[in-house]
């Protein structure tokens, strides 16, 4: 299976493509997609639904794994995370991919064991995971990495459940 993590965000959107073959875990891509703040609204979600359409068409995954919208302090980063997410997710679902969102807690939890953990233990275990030299940086990428990692640990459960559903 060949999952895209999508960190979202309007100014930094981070993507992680993992993909496993015969139990291994391999990381092909890393990155963060950028829109300036300069911009106005519209043209920034325009910018984003580009890049993020080209690299769902570049890098054909068979799943998407976004982390979901969490409750923020700041109103006015919800707000902007919100609507990047859903530009990640509509083009994600135009593509063909399964969609599939995780909130932070499940990806921590599910990368080190524990879902209250800091951003430097999920880099590390990230890079224990897919066997990289160094920490994944920046912190937007390594994060939309865990995601993929995250998804590709639950979706023998979720496939399961479903069946028997």
């Amino acid at each position: 299976m060949f999952v895209l993590g999508v960190d979202p965000g309007l100014t930094r959107c981070g993507y992680g493509a993992v993909r496993q073959e015969a139990g291994r875990l391999r990381a092909e891509a890393a990155g963060v997609l950028t829109t300036s703040p300069a911009e106005g609204l519209p043209q920034r979600l325009a910018e984003l639904q580009r890049t993020v359409r080209a690299l769902l068409a570049e890098l054909a995954p068979d799943a998407v794994a976004v982390e979901r919208v969490f409750f923020q302090s700041n109103v006015r980063t919800a707000m902007s995370v919100g609507q990047a997410s859903g530009v990640v997710l509509a083009e994600a679902v135009a593509a063909g991919c399964s969609v599939v969102e995780y909130t932070p807690t499940q990806v921590k939890a599910a990368v080190t064991g524990s879902g209250s953990a800091d951003k430097t233990q999920v880099q590390r275990m990230v890079r224990s995971l897919l066997g990289l030299v160094e920490l994944p940086r920046p912190a937007d990428a390594a994060d939309a990495l865990a995601l993929a990692i995250c998804h590709l640990a639950a979706a023998p459960l979720q496939a399961r459940v479903r069946e028997a559903g």
